[in-house]
C-alpha cells in the first residue's frame, strides 16, 4: 500500500510514517519542513518518500498526489491545541479547515477515497462523565476542538457527494519518545529523569486518558487495514482516566526520590487555561471493529517512555 500521511515530520506524523515503512509499506510523508525524526527514518529506509509543502496551498498536495498516487491517506497535519486556538484562532481554521477540504478536493481529483482523519477528544468539550463513547455531545470550547467538530462533519458531506470514506479516529494527550510540548508526561518524567524539581501548584484532581504513542499507532494502522468501516468515528486511546496526581505517584515508583509534585484542582494548559472536565474514551467499538486493545496503562506507558530517555541520556 502506498500511504501519504499528511504533517507527516510531526510527533504522530512522523511515527505513523515510520510504522507504515517498517511493515513493508511505501510511506509518503508531506509537511511544511523535515523534521530531525522524519530526516533519520528516511535515510534509514527507502519506503520513506519526503515531500514538504503548505496545505493551504492545493497545488502542494496535487504534486504529491502526482507524484506518487498514493492509495490511502492519514491525515494528522493540523494546528494543535488550545493555546494554539487561544493565540491565533483565524489560523487553525485556516490550516485545518481550508488545508483538509484541499486535501478532499485533492483526492477526489484522483480517485483516491480512503482518508482517516486524527481527531480530538478536544471535540466533547466537558465530559459528561468519567468513561464516554463516540455518541458523547460535541460541544468543544475552543477553536481546535470546534475545527475537529468540523471537519468530521463535513467529512460527512464529501462521503455524501464525492465518495470518499472519512474514518475519524479520536484520540487523547498522547505521548512518548520525542514529544514536543512541555507538558504532562514529559516535564515530569525529564525532571525526575534529570534529578530537577518539577512542583505544580494545581492539576492533580484531573482525569485524563493519555494514550501511549504505540497504541495509537497500532490503532490507525489497524483502522487503515480494516476493509469495511461499521462507523465513521472510534476511539483510538488508553481506556482509562488516572488522574494527574497518580501520574506523579507512578513517576515517584519508578523514580525513588524524585524531587516532583503536584497540587489539587484543575490542569492549566501552560499553566493558565483550566482544562475542561476530561476522562476516558471507551474503545469499545475499535476493538469490536478493527481489534484495537491498548497494550499500555499509563505504569507500562510512563515506564517505557522513562527507559527512552535514560537510553538516550546514556547516548548522549
Amino acid at each position: 500500500m502506498k500511504v501519504l500521511v499528511t504533517g507527516g515530520a510531526g510527533f504522530l506524523g512522523a511515527a505513523l510514517v515510520k510504522a507504515l515503512a517498517a511493515r513493508g509499506d511505501t510511506a509518503i510523508a508531506l509537511d511544511l519542513a523535515v523534521s530531525p525524526v522524519l530526516s533519520r527514518a528516511a535515510a534509514e529506509n527507502g519506503n520513506i518518500h519526503v515531500h514538504t509543502g503548505d496545505i493551504t496551498d492545493m497545488s502542494n498536495i496535487a504534486r504529491v498526489f502526482k507524484a506518487e498516487s498514493p492509495d490511502a491517506v492519514i491525515h494528522a497535519a493540523a494546528m494543535v491545541g488550545v493555546i494554539a486556538s487561544l493565540g491565533s484562532a483565524s489560523n487553525v481554521f485556516r490550516v485545518n479547515m481550508e488545508g483538509t477540504i484541499n486535501l478532499w478536493e485533492t483526492m477526489a481529483l484522483f480517485g483516491v477515497r480512503r482518508c482517516l482523519h486524527i481527531s480530538s477528544e478536544e471535540t466533547y468539550g466537558h465530559f459528561t462523565a468519567d468513561r464516554v463513547t463516540e455518541d458523547h455531545p460535541q460541544n468543544p470550547l475552543y477553536a481546535y476542538g470546534v475545527s475537529k467538530v468540523a471537519i468530521e462533519h463535513l467529512g460527512r458531506t464529501y462521503a455524501m457527494t464525492h465518495g470518499i470514506e472519512n474514518i475519524n479516529l479520536r484520540t487523547s494527550w498522547v505521548y512518548g519518545p520525542e514529544f514536543p510540548r512541555m507538558r504532562v508526561p514529559r516535564d515530569v518524567l525529564e525532571a525526575a529523569c534529570n534529578g530537577t524539581s518539577l512542583h505544580l501548584p494545581s492539576g492533580g484532581d484531573s482525569k485524563i486518558d493519555h494514550t501511549y504513542l504505540d497504541d495509537f499507532v497500532d490503532g490507525v494502522l489497524k483502522a487503515l487495514d480494516l476493509e469495511h468501516h461499521p462507523h465513521d468515528a472510534y476511539h483510538v486511546a488508553s481506556d482509562s482516566c488516572p488522574t494527574v496526581a497518580d501520574m506523579f505517584d507512578i513517576v515517584r515508583s519508578l523514580v525513588p526520590g524524585a524531587d516532583i509534585s503536584v497540587g489539587p484542582g484543575v490542569y492549566k494548559h501552560a499553566g493558565k487555561v483550566d482544562i475542561p472536565r476530561k476522562g476516558a474514551l471507551d474503545c469499545s467499538r475499535a476493538r469490536e471493529a478493527f481489534g484495537y486493545k491498548p497494550r499500555y496503562d499509563l505504569a507500562a506507558g510512563l515506564a517505557a517512555n522513562l527507559e527512552y530517555l535514560r537510553n538516550r541520556s546514556i547516548a548522549n
